[in-house]
């Protein structure tokens, strides 16, 4: 059987999902006219401690709503120079939304305030793009899946926005650091003007994300998800896989547990494992020089064990439902051998 830690975005719906979406009572949802639409919005705005929320296509789609919503043409957003955002969601807040990017250091998790202060531009000089937005990630992909401790994000973004910026947190993993610091998620999202959250990662629903935020934003974000074909008929057939997604957030602890012990059998084997502070389901390694991060991923796959190789030659393993705890300790002998480090 193959083992795929490549991503969490890998999981297959429940028996238990798959009877929702087959009961699902639906409507048009377009119209507003969805019941298990408007039920999974409201649960999430509940639990986010926001005024509202709007279910979308992607998390993709999610940040880019949120951009385009708080960000006119010709502003610019502040974004981390690792962040999802900035990395891989394709350029869509400058090609669709004319959203310039500033770039600010994000490499532990998080950017100082200093640098989000310096990056700021007001809109009293002709020569600038005046910012409007402050973008934050957590649990942070590119930095080792680190979940980002709530008093540091809070002081963040809550003097980002005393400065004047809009924060929005791509929150697409936020249940797994709020599982691995033990706190709620409405502490995260009432820190912030809007959040965006992932059913279709950890949580294992088939496809789905959720923007909240205060009405009066959700109601525009309803108009750009319309711009960018993401309007739904009778979505609630996977808006009910959503409402059971919600429920499993206790077991991810389980998936954090299975990355712990990934880790450390390939750290006692010899690899160089990039640990983190408050480490959730994420385990990024190098590979000794002589190995090539392609071959290496290829030969994996070969032997039925997928991971994923970054551009700058890390190599990411992500634990989640579909892994168990013993595909962990049946993987880890074969990394170790394609990577030279046993015969």
């Amino acid at each position: 059987m193959p083992m795929d830690f490549r991503s969490d975005t890998v999981t297959r719906p429940t028996p238990e999902m798959r009877r929702a979406m087959a009961e699902a009572e639906v409507g048009d949802d377009v119209y507003g006219e969805d019941p298990t639409v408007r039920r999974l919005e409201e649960e999430c705005a509940s639990m986010l401690g926001t005024q509202d929320a709007l279910f979308v296509c992607s998390g993709t789609m999610g940040n880019l709503t949120a951009a385009l919503t708080w960000c006119p043409r010709g502003t610019s957003a502040i974004v981390g120079s690792m962040s999802h955002m900035y990395n891989y969601e394709a350029g869509g807040m400058s090609a669709l939304g004319g959203v310039f990017p500033a770039v600010v250091d994000d490499s532990s998790g998080c950017p100082a305030l200093e640098d989000v202060k310096a990056a700021v531009r007001g809109s009293g000089n002709v020569h600038f793009s005046p910012t409007r937005l402050l973008c934050l990630e957590n649990t942070h992909n590119s930095c080792g899946g680190v979940a980002v401790e709530i008093e540091r994000f809070r002081s963040l973004a809550l003097k980002a926005r005393e400065e004047g910026l809009y924060v929005h947190l791509d929150g697409a993993r936020l249940f797994n650091a709020c599982v691995a610091l033990g706190c709620e998620a409405r502490l995260y999202g009432e820190a912030v003007t809007s959040v965006m959250i992932c059913l279709s990662k950890g949580l294992g629903a088939p496809m789905g994300s959720v923007l909240c935020g205060p009405s009066d934003f959700i109601a525009e974000a309803r108009g750009w998800r319309k711009r960018l074909g993401g309007g739904l008929r009778q979505s609630g057939v996977v808006a009910a896989a959503g409402l059971v997604a919600l429920r499993s957030i206790d077991r991810l602890h389980e998936d954090h547990e299975n990355a712990a012990l990934l880790s450390r059998g390939l750290e006692d084997g010899g690899l160089k494992v990039h640990r983190v502070p408050n480490p959730t389901n994420m385990v990024y390694f190098s590979l000794p020089g002589s190995v090539s991060p392609g071959g290496f991923v290829r030969a994996l796959a070969g032997k039925g064990v997928f991971v994923g190789a970054l551009p700058d030659g890390r190599i990411r393993m992500v634990t989640h439902r579909d892994v168990s705890r013993e595909d962990v300790l049946a993987a880890v002998p074969v990394v170790l051998k394609e990577a030279g480090l046993r015969s």
